[in-house]
């Protein structure tokens, strides 16, 4: 192992740790090898001696979570910026991020610039370029009946160019010309009233500025970073800009972030948001609880929910599911698959009246009968 990375195992020990190492390489006047073999042995050890043996650490954490969770605000959303992007905080917050919503109820986006790029004045040409603007924001879409065909007038004449080439590349079932104020739009094939209603609504949804999903951007400052905060989200498209950094942008919801950049990338993401979301609420967790949930919950390589369609219905105890929710569906399945307990765990000792397998409960004695010598 190389010196650089020994460094960064000792600098990675509890304070009181480094002191006794560093006061025993005074003390024995070690030199550099030793001092190395030193700290990764004490490091072994420090490992070692993270839990006590047998202590039932999944329950410890579920009661380290659960209990200040139930001290979070039920219902809090904090505006951010002049134009007042909701972000949603508390209670409802934990919940989405614990049951692996796919559809989040405040997407948003952390958004750094690099270094080259990192000013004021990039940070608010970025924000206003990124902000989504449809067709039905930049034009107005008049059905035209005399000839069955939408008219598109821009609200801005100098748009009419960057409009017609988006409707070009974008819709197919039309035909596209351009006149001098406006853009016609003729369906290749005929339409009742109705039908071309429903087109032109969808037309208009067409995006033509920006990007998809982003509804509005907020700039501020962070010690010497600019950075973007948007109402919405598209992590994908965002880290294509020339101008991002990609090493530090990111986008609240762990599914985009799993499908972007991988199950790490979501499971540090969720340590992340439910860390932030409990010090908001004035409560303390120890983080290595956090991050036992949050490595439950990605371990299989995707985002599982912490519920009966995820960690806990998963569970390889009949009797833990059965316990938790849906009961007879669990039993009936079990007796149908000739399913086995193997009694591991604690809950399901403890449902049967056995000592449950952790702490003193996990060491057995045996006493050998006869003459001692």
């Amino acid at each position: 192992m190389k010196s650089q990375e020994i460094y960064k195992i000792y600098e990675s020990l509890p304070e009181n740790l480094k002191k006794k190492i560093d006061d025993a390489i005074k003390r024995f006047n070690l030199n550099e090898e030793k001092k190395e073999k030193l700290i990764l042995r004490v490091y072994e050890e420090y490992l070692k001696n993270l839990v006590e043996p047998n202590e039932s650490i999944g329950i410890l954490a579920t009661q380290s979570v659960s209990e200040p969770a139930t001290q979070a605000t039920m219902r809090v959303y904090h505006l951010a910026g002049a134009v007042g992007l909701k972000i949603t905080l508390g209670l409802p917050r934990l919940i989405e991020l614990f049951d692996a919503r796919k559809e989040i109820s405040s997407p948003t986006m952390t958004i750094y610039l690099k270094e080259e790029y990192n000013n004021e004045e990039k940070a608010y040409e970025l924000a206003n370029s990124i902000i989504e603007r449809k067709l039905e924001d930049l034009a107005s879409l008049i059905i035209n009946l005399s000839d069955f065909t939408i008219e598109v007038i821009p609200n801005k004449r100098e748009d009419i160019e960057e409009i017609f080439e988006k409707l070009k590349e974008k819709t197919k079932v039309c035909e596209i010309e351009k006149e001098r104020n406006k853009i016609v739009l003729t369906p290749k094939k005929e339409y009742e009233f109705k039908e071309l209603r429903i087109l032109r609504d969808r037309i208009s949804k067409i995006t033509i500025k920006g990007i998809r999903g982003i509804e509005a951007a907020v700039v501020s400052k962070e010690g010497d970073k600019w950075i973007i905060q948007t109402q919405g989200s598209n992590l994908k498209e965002i880290l294509k800009h020339p101008w991002v950094d990609e090493t530090l942008t990111y986008s609240n919801n762990p599914h985009e972030v799993k499908e972007v950049l991988g199950i790490e990338a979501a499971r540090n993401l969720l340590l992340l948001e439910i860390y932030k979301t409990l010090q908001q609420q004035g409560l303390d967790v120890n983080v290595r609880f956090l991050s036992l949930v949050a490595d439950t919950m990605c371990f299989s390589g995707d985002i599982m929910p912490i519920g009966r369609y995820g960690v806990a219905g998963r569970k390889a105890s009949v009797l833990a599911r059965a316990g938790f929710e849906e009961t007879t569906k669990h039993l009936i399945e079990a007796g149908v698959k000739n399913l086995k307990d193997e009694l591991k765990g604690p809950f399901e000792n403890i449902m049967i009246g056995n000592i449950a397998k952790v702490g003193t409960g996990r060491v057995e004695i045996t006493i050998k009968h006869g003459d001692n010598k």
